[in-house]
């Protein structure tokens, strides 16, 4: 059965979660990576059922106390970001103080602090998208939004390797039939993405990788994504010819 880069991943966080779920009812405590897996999976399922986001992060933060981690965990684990599919669209889930026990206050050594927000950069690219589909889009500050929905119409080649101009954690949400101008900056760090549509899935620079991601999201339907011209590119390495 072939899956998505993004569907793996959620069936990986599934698995992990199910773990968690079977160690807890024998007993033992969960470790950090069971305890973010387990919250992550209830959010996304919260999700899938058709809850709201602040339902879904509520959800999250009740599916565990003190009682069912191993000690220190609530002194590490102070947030939780999963991607979770609304109806309206995929979101950035930000669960903060996930255990409901308020160790923001009270931490113990090595425990990891949140920083302040990120501030919204000056774009560097403005675009105007247009949502041609009948339910709301919403886009979150660091997908990439080269493979965002399918039905939002805007430059595609010109959005490669850019991201929203927000924010960490926030989003935008294009209404049905709407237009609106967003702002775009370049995705920083290595420049590798990983997931999302799987229209790139390795690193953006890579050569062929842009062209190669061009003709993906024209052969899927993607609007404003013309087909390159010319002969396909000779595959290339993991994510820029595949």
């Amino acid at each position: 059965m072939p899956l998505t880069p993004t569907e793996r991943d959620r069936l990986l966080l599934f698995t992990a979660a199910e773990l968690a779920r079977a160690r807890r009812a024998r007993g033992l405590r969960l470790n950090v990576p069971e305890a973010t897996a387990l919250i992550a999976d209830t959010v996304c399922e919260a999700a899938r059922d058709g809850h709201r986001l602040a339902e879904a992060l509520e959800r999250g933060r009740s599916v565990l106390t003190d009682d069912d981690l191993l000690p220190g965990v609530a002194d590490v684990v102070t947030e939780i970001h999963v991607e979770a599919v609304f109806e309206d669209g995929s979101r950035l889930a930000v669960v903060s103080d996930p255990f409901g026990g308020g160790h923001l206050g009270d931490l113990a050594p090595g425990a990891v602090l949140p920083g302040p927000a990120e501030a919204a950069r000056e774009p560097d690219l403005l675009l105007t998208v247009r949502n041609t589909a009948d339910v709301p889009i919403s886009v979150t500050s660091h997908f990439h939004f080269f493979e965002a929905n399918p039905r939002l119409s805007f430059d595609r080649a010109a959005a490669y390797g850019m991201r929203l101009a927000a924010p960490a954690g926030s989003s935008t949400r294009f209404d049905p039939g709407c237009a609106a101008e967003v702002g775009l900056v370049p995705i920083g760090g290595a420049r590798t993405v990983i997931g999302f549509a799987g229209l790139v899935d390795g690193p953006l620079d890579a050569p062929g990788a842009r062209v190669q991601a061009l003709r993906r999201a024209s052969a899927r339907g993607y609007l404003g994504a013309p087909a390159p011209q010319g002969p396909p590119a000779p595959p290339g390495p993991s994510g820029a010819g595949a």
